[in-house]
């Protein structure tokens, strides 16, 4: 059997299937409506087709489903199974209801056949898809092997074709080759005394190179070594620079703490002398209170120095917020 048997096949299988499933939907709707309607509030009976047609849906969604699963190849797990035999149940219940609440035993068996018959009908129709599934998939496995053996087959033998060109190719090419090694010896030797000349300028050349690589490294080096000596000296002229600018500080520091450590002025201090106090007692963030006690001069007087103070070093930040 071949694919196109299989296919054909598959497509039978496929429009009984409908055709069993769309019978036992209308005989369905047809068996459970009155069923419905004499259950259902008069007010309400016109929802009487809801749901044998709801139930049946659910038929069409199962049977679609597997069908499309077992083309695949797949499987749904459990859920698709109670989904196939629920409804199955249901539709079977819902037709031979009305037979057996009436106790008509013929009645039960008559409707029972086209829902019992969709059952079997769905169970048999994806047996029957994922056999013709598994046989696809056997006969497109057997064709890709025999064509990949006459793909192989026929890589062999243009396989078998190229190397007997290549075979042809190698001994003209060898032919060819002594050929031209004979010639290319007859003018090795003039070669060779061109190269050597050659070689002895290059290397002449070379040798040119290297002198004024040598002067230039030299040159470069001494270059270094002057920018070493001079970034040296720097070092040390801003190391001086530094150190003396610490020792300038550490003395004015020991000038205001002399300065401050005197205590209150026990007389009026010269404006001098005062300046010098106010200074100290200002880097020192004093109050200018106590900084009027130290030289003796007016609170007035000092908070003026103090705001001179300001002003000469306007980034200082704001401090002794005490003043």
């Amino acid at each position: 059997m071949n694919g196109v048997q299989i296919r054909s096949a598959e497509r039978a299988l496929s429009v009984g299937t409908w055709l069993i499933v769309s019978g036992a939907m209308l005989y369905s709707v047809l068996t459970v409506t009155p069923l419905m309607r004499a259950h259902t509030p008069e007010d309400w009976r016109w929802t009487a087709p809801i749901l044998p047609l709801v139930v049946d849906a659910a038929v069409v969604i199962v049977v679609r489903l597997d069908s499309v699963l077992a083309r695949l190849g797949g499987h749904g797990g459990r859920w698709p199974i109670a989904l196939r035999w629920m409804t199955g149940i249901m539709t079977l219940a819902l037709n031979v209801a009305d037979s057996a609440l009436k106790k008509d035993l013929v009645g039960v068996a008559v409707h029972a056949v086209a829902p019992l018959l969709l059952i079997v009908t769905a169970e048999t129709g994806l047996a029957y898809r994922r056999a013709i599934t598994d046989a696809l998939t056997a006969l497109q496995e057997r064709e890709r092997t025999e064509r990949a053996e006459r793909e192989r087959a026929a890589a062999e033998r243009a396989d078998a074709a190229v190397q007997r060109v290549r075979e042809e190719r190698e001994f003209e090419a060898r032919m060819a080759r002594e050929q031209r090694e004979h010639e290319a010896s007859l003018a090795r030797e003039q070669t060779e005394r061109a190269e050597a000349a050659e070689r002895a300028e290059r290397a002449e050349h070379e040798r040119r190179e290297h002198e004024r690589e040598q002067q230039r490294l030299e040159r470069e080096r001494r270059e270094r070594e002057a920018a070493a000596r001079a970034e040296k000296d720097r070092r040390e002229r801003e190391e001086r620079a530094r150190r003396e600018q610490r020792e300038q500080a550490e003395r004015a520091e020991r000038e205001r703490a002399a300065l401050l450590a005197a205590g209150p002025a026990p007389v009026k201090q010269g404006e001098e002398q005062a300046r010098k106090t106010v200074a100290a007692a200002f880097h020192a963030n004093v109050p200018v209170r106590q900084a009027a006690e130290l030289c003796g001069w007016s609170v007035g007087w000092v908070s003026t120095r103090y705001q001179e103070l300001r002003d000469q070093a306007p980034a200082r930040p704001l401090e002794g917020a005490a003043q």
